[in-house]
């Protein structure tokens, strides 16, 4: 079910504002600016975990439970290694300090929920 004019609008608005009012969140949450990904951590833990793996099922097979946990550790390490973002990639993408800021921060504006609220209180005084 396709949204109204309105509820596009609006929308739009609640994402200006997000950017606008957010843009710590955005950088974080938002794929922009990650950089790209660090393949020789991602190859060496998948080396890793294939290598972890190997040595669980040989722990299994030979009954010898230290290889095993072993096994284990390495494959949960190998995971780690791959999905976890490098140091130098995500100093790289955190902005500048001041690069958000705006050349005009003397007037602060309502976000849209105070904008909201105070919609909603014009309203339940019979002003709207």
């Amino acid at each position: 079910m396709p949204l109204s004019e309105q509820e596009q609008r609006l929308l739009e608005e609640m994402e200006r504002n997000l950017y606008k009012n957010d843009a710590d969140f955005v950088a974080t949450v938002g794929g922009a600016g990650r950089g790209r990904p660090n393949y020789r951590a991602i190859v060496l833990g998948v080396l890793l975990a294939v290598a972890g793996a190997g040595a669980l099922i040989g722990g299994v097979a030979s009954q010898i439970t230290v290889v095993g946990v072993l096994g284990f550790a390495l494959m949960f390490v190998g995971v780690l290694v791959a999905i976890t973002p490098s140091k130098r990639n995500a100093a790289a993408a955190a902005p500048l300090p001041g690069a958000g800021a705006s050349a005009k921060p003397a007037k602060p504006q309502a976000g849209f929920m105070d904008r909201l609220n105070e919609r909603w209180d014009r309203r339940q005084e019979g002003r709207d």
